[in-house]
């Protein structure tokens, strides 16, 4: 099997729900996590700010480890800064968008949710998701950014607001039989969400289909790389985090070492930005 250098990328800590999902698949890989939690939540940036944030630390941090696959793990990024990577960088490059394909496959009842910020909620780009796959269902959209906080309290040891999960999904209660959770964030409340909404509503994310897509491209590569005895994790964050003690169990509990906080070739990247 390939050894691969795989970026995935996020705002948060939500893109590590995509690096599960990855790794459950390549084990082997090499992975570099980067979270640009400066800027955090992204559902909050203009669009010219965040493609440009992106686009200069993407390119940092493929010099600096020798990218082969770029993961953008953050729909909110991915539905507008996706053909501007493609542009600039010589390899393949994911993004993670709303499932609505697949939700809208699935419901029996032809009604699906989608819950993501509502900087997606307001692409264009999901809006023709839903008008190429979803024309035949009803769709209820909730743009939150509070449960964007909500599941990176919980990634810090908070307990989850049942009371304020509730209140975010009532929209859902009794209308859907089918939620994507459009924010790579949100699988990490899953449990939480799927206790609100109940056994007969079905949960849908993106993060098995980028995990088929990543091992695809990882053919490109079989002959390209040895396969070395102990596959390397690297983590960056462009600031220090809140409880960021907390956050560093939790990153070493899934295979990385530690978190760097805004190491210079990513500092200098992000200069003036």
């Amino acid at each position: 099997m390939a050894q691969p250098n795989i970026l995935i990328f996020d705002s948060g800590v939500g893109g590590l729900s995509i690096y599960q999902s990855v790794r459950e698949q390549l084990p082997d890989a090499n992975y570099t996590y980067l979270f640009d939690n400066e800027a955090f939540p992204y559902g909050e940036l203009d669009d010219t700010r965040l493609v440009t944030r992106v686009t200069a630390q993407i390119q940092a941090v493929c010099a600096h480890h020798d990218i082969d696959i770029v993961v953008i793990a953050c729909n909110t990024a991915s539905t507008l800064v996706l053909p501007t990577l493609r542009q600039q960088l010589a390899l393949p490059v994911v993004g993670v968008v709303p499932a609505i394909k697949p939700a809208a496959a699935m419901s029996q009842q032809k009604a699906i949710g989608l819950l993501a910020t509502p900087a997606t909620v307001a692409r264009p780009y999901t809006e023709q998701l839903v008008a190429d796959f979803a024309k035949d269902c009803q769709v209820v959209s909730v743009g939150t950014t509070a449960l964007v906080h909500m599941a990176e309290r919980k990634l810090r040891g908070e307990a989850v607001n049942q009371q304020d999960l509730a209140a975010i999904l009532r929209p859902f209660k009794g209308t859907v039989d089918t939620l994507v959770l459009g924010c790579t964030h949100f699988p990490l409340l899953r449990d939480d969400i799927q206790s609100v909404m109940g056994d007969s509503v079905r949960l849908i994310d993106s993060g098995d289909a980028i995990a088929r897509r990543v091992v695809s491209l990882v053919s490109l590569y079989s002959e390209a790389r040895t396969t070395v005895a102990t596959s390397k994790h690297y983590a960056y964050a462009t600031a220090t985090p809140i409880k960021a003690y907390a956050l560093a169990g939790f990153i070493r509990s899934i295979g990385f070492t530690d978190v760097s906080y805004s190491p210079a070739f990513l500092a200098h990247s992000l200069h003036g930005l």
